[in-house]
């Protein structure tokens, strides 16, 4: 029973209903503003765009603002790359090396630039579902879209300083250097990330199922956190919460909505993932997985039911990975631990 209660226990809230609203607001005013320029072939570049409202979430402004312009970088650079590759129309197994790439390296990116939610679970997806887009419009309009998107998201992180009672001193914040063990240990994380991105991918490619990505982004979800049950946790609350998702998904696809109607929903979505992400993951997934999906769904129409089988299957054998490694990095610690003379 205290492991239930542990594992579906909630978190006070902490504002998120701010976060939320930015985040709502950064993906749903572009994505408006481009169906109303009949331009929803750009969505997706938006949609990735609009991720960097996630970062710095509690932050004094000053703060917020640096970590938004690192976090927004990081995130055009991987759009960027994504764009360019889809231009070389990669087969399955290309869009897995090119996704374990961005995987090592945008772990390296948030680690070094301190970012937070840390890891490169939205890198991945990024560059991975925009690589596998054919047909895409101009470069320059992709580029264009995204930059705009970031740029957007970085205004409605200041967005507070226009009210006095929230407005925060613009003061710098202290840079503390890293320590060696630090830095061992983001090379170790990206490490750990590009196994697991690589491992989940390959068995999603190997059995033919469609959007072998998601697989690669539920294999890094347990590798976030600390201490190896609460890892656990989060490998599981992945799998209940995007089953709990399908549901959700299913109840909002298979009707049929309109482009504008699709695009409430997904600011509906995003502000519903940021209130609860934090406090409860399992939850927060029940929002997210409709999100991801109906996101994917705007861009580029496909098979609602497959969609949902697919996201199904590669989130257990994603997550399935994820948690084996988690487990057999604490296996070996353990038997580093343990003294010479009681190894057998």
């Amino acid at each position: 029973m205290n492991l239930l209660r542990d594992m579906f226990r909630i978190a006070p809230a902490n504002n998120d209903h701010h976060v939320a609203a930015r985040c709502g607001l950064g993906v749903g005013i572009p994505l408006l503003l481009l169906l109303a320029f009949g331009r929803i072939d750009l969505a997706i570049f938006a949609t990735f765009g609009a991720f960097t409202g996630i970062y710095g979430r509690n932050e004094p402004h000053r703060q917020r603002y640096g970590h938004q312009l690192r976090a927004g970088a990081l995130m055009m650079a991987v759009i960027t790359a994504g764009a360019l590759t889809s231009r070389l129309e990669p087969d399955a197994w290309g869009i897995v090396l090119g996704t374990t790439a961005v995987a090592g390296l945008g772990t390296l990116g948030t680690g070094f630039w301190r970012l937070r939610p840390a890891g490169s679970l939205f890198h991945i997806f990024a560059y991975a579902a925009i690589s596998s887009v054919p047909n895409q419009p101009p470069l320059w309009q992709t580029v264009s879209v995204a930059a705009a998107t970031v740029c957007f998201s970085l205004l409605l992180g200041l967005s507070g300083r226009l009210h006095p009672a929230h407005r925060t001193p613009w003061l710098r914040p202290d840079r503390v250097p890293f320590t060696a063990a630090q830095r061992k240990a983001v090379w170790i994380d990206a490490g750990l990330y590009t196994v697991a991105a690589a491992v989940a991918g390959s068995i999603a490619t190997l059995m033919g199922i469609g959007h072998n990505y998601w697989a690669m982004v539920a294999a890094t979800v347990p590798l976030v956190g600390v201490g190896v049950r609460h890892r656990l946790y989060r490998g599981l609350h992945r799998i209940l919460g995007t089953f709990a998702g399908l549901v959700l998904t299913a109840l909002i696809l298979l009707p049929g909505l309109e482009p504008w109607q699709m695009v409430v929903v997904i600011a509906l979505l995003q502000f519903g993932a940021e209130m609860l992400v934090v406090r409860q993951y399992a939850l927060a997934q029940v929002v997210v997985t409709p999100l991801a999906l109906v996101s994917t769904e705007l861009a580029n129409p496909s098979n609602s039911a497959l969609l949902i089988r697919d996201r199904a299957v590669e989130t257990v054998i994603g997550a399935a990975v994820g948690m084996a490694l988690v487990l057999i990095i604490h296996l070996q610690s353990r038997r580093t631990r343990r003294p010479t003379g009681q190894r057998r």
